[in-house]
């Protein structure tokens, strides 16, 4: 059957409005520059469909490295291996050493199938093929085993709510209602009315009729309705488990399924279509997956759908905290008294809407930089870090929306290829390539990457800190201090975000000593009889102490 509505993304929630959201939602973009796919001509594409069954469950990686931090890598602005200017897999490949000395457990690499839009990667046009840009299957094979070899994870992103134009099914439907891929698709032999979506009619003329692509004409949304587009699916995501990937981050999962012209996004039928999916995963050992649902977060990290889902709007009052707004820091300090730390936490990632690179949002300040650092990495939930966070690198220089995010990886000072390349980049540079740059950064022990791998090597190396309990959180004035404790194993952590200052942690066993885990000092200090225990913080500081 076919059903007649959308599906994009509820903004309301989000900063930035809601043309920025539609812009950048389902991986941010669409490709509008992309040509209408005119009507094949015989013979039409074959579809694969060829099922998958379960193959090697096992898992290359230790216990517990879904806890993170995660890398999220744009694998065209990384590192290119062959100096045509596009970031590639074995360029990626080559950098494994750098994100295992940073001390990641994970990468969640943006779509790296088959596109038509060569670019963003959200228009698939095959789902069991590697983008020819960045490779081979063999190329993403040897990455898998690089990875693992390193005790890192990799993620990859996965397009369930719709394909591209030059998708074979999609191909195959538009040429008529009595196509056998017709109702993979969301098809209407007249044009819906009452639709507006962001300011535009999400139905798409075309030559037998009218297609709902509300993302953009180029992503014509699946009909996930129907049980075989679903179980064809599963069977892709099999795929890639038999291969060795060790998850999925699943885009646009609010709207997937559509009941009408108001009832669009986050429909009841969304979590279980998720779930099920996430029954396929965890089929596998050791396995991780985490959703993208910026309009209900909280609802898709219910075991019975994502489990795990993005923090949208978190990372807003992250920011906002790391510059001193004290009404920021407590809302975002008691956000795990209630939520739960199966949330995915992070500053900013590739689409536009969910805010500008924080080097953007907080006008270079380094020391505000650190505490953002310190925010996203020592609070409860899963941590994300957006390629290149870890060194401040800003936007593209005269670039705007989401493309100023996406720019080649400023590993060296070089003005014209950044270290990135050896030929021409595809994109402009960061426009702080001089200053922020890994060959800079590495180099000064009180660089804001010496921060993030210090604080990413504490929270590995301390259960606590990856899943422990969140305790005793106060806010008092700028200062954050939480206790976080697994089993024998508690941490005490103050976060400064004001000038200097005195602060009291209560409720602790008195006569209980602590010392100093970050920064690396001598430091030690002693609860009262009365259990309170006092320290003075110098401003803007993180302190990380340890019974």
């Amino acid at each position: 059957m076919t059903r007649n509505l959308p599906g994009p993304c509820r903004a309301g929630v989000l900063a930035g409005g809601l043309a920025l959201w539609l812009a950048a939602c389902a991986g941010g973009g669409g490709s509008p520059g992309l040509p209408q796919v005119p009507a094949p001509a015989e013979p039409l594409p074959a579809v694969d469909t060829s099922p998958v069954a379960v193959g090697d469950t096992a898992s290359a990686l230790p216990a517990g490295w879904q806890l993170g931090p995660f890398m999220q890598i744009y694998v065209r602005a990384y590192q290119d291996s062959d100096g045509d200017g596009i970031g590639d897999l074995r360029g990626l490949t080559q950098r494994l050493d750098y994100l295992k000395d940073l001390g990641v457990s994970g990468l969640w690499l943006m779509p790296v199938t088959q596109s038509q839009d060569n670019n963003h990667g959200y228009a698939v046009s095959h789902y069991r093929a590697i983008e020819s840009q960045y490779g081979t299957l063999a190329d993403f094979d040897e990455l898998l085993r690089q990875a693992h070899a390193r005790g890192i994870g990799v993620v990859i992103d996965y397009v369930i709510n719709h394909s591209g134009t030059r998708h074979p099914a999609f191909v195959n439907s538009r040429t008529g209602a009595t196509n056998a891929f017709r109702d993979w698709y969301l098809w209407q032999p007249v044009r819906p009315a009452g639709w507006n979506i962001y300011g535009a009619d999400p139905w798409r003329p075309d030559a037998s009729g009218f297609y709902f692509g509300p993302f953009s004409a180029d992503m014509p949304d699946f009909n996930l309705t129907n049980g075989a587009v679903v179980n064809w699916h599963h069977d892709n995501l099999r795929f890639w488990l038999n291969r060795g990937v060790d998850g999925f981050r699943f885009d646009a999962v609010g709207h997937l399924v559509e009941n009408g012209a108001s009832a669009w996004d986050n429909q009841p039928q969304n979590y279980p279509i998720m779930g099920a999916v996430r029954s396929v995963v965890q089929g596998y050992s050791n396995r991780f997956m985490v959703c993208e649902a910026p309009g209900d977060p909280l609802g898709f990290t219910a075991p019975t759908a994502c489990g795990h889902a993005f923090a949208f709007g978190l990372q807003a009052n992250l920011l906002r905290a790391a510059r001193g707004d004290e009404a920021a820091l407590r809302t975002s300090g008691y956000h795990f008294n209630t939520q739960p730390h199966s949330l995915a936490t992070f500053l900013s990632n590739h689409d536009s809407f969910a805010g500008q690179r924080p080097w953007d949002q907080l006008g270079g300040n380094a020391a505000q930089l650190k505490l953002a650092a310190s925010l996203v990495l020592l609070l409860p939930g899963v941590p994300f870090v957006y390629y290149g966070e870890e060194i401040g690198m800003g936007a593209g220089a005269g670039l705007t929306g989401d493309s100023s995010l996406r720019v080649p990886m400023s590993w060296t000072a070089d003005p014209v290829r950044a270290g990135f390349t050896t030929g021409s980049p595809f994109r402009a540079l960061a426009a702080n390539v001089q200053s922020q740059n890994v060959a800079a950064q590495q180099a000064d022990p009180q660089s804001l990457w010496s921060h993030y791998r210090a604080l990413i090597q504490l929270r590995r190396a301390r259960p606590s800190l990856g899943l422990g309990t969140f305790e005793i959180a106060n806010v008092s004035g700028p200062v954050l201090t939480f206790r976080r404790r697994a089993g024998a194993e508690q941490t005490l952590v103050a976060i400064n975000t004001g000038d200097a200052t005195r602060v009291q942690v209560a409720h602790l066993t008195p006569g209980q000593q602590f010392r100093s885990l970050f920064p690396n000092t001598a430091m030690a200090a002693t609860a009262g009889a009365d259990g309170v225990l006092t320290l003075d913080l110098p401003a803007r500081s993180t302190l990380v102490l340890a019974p």
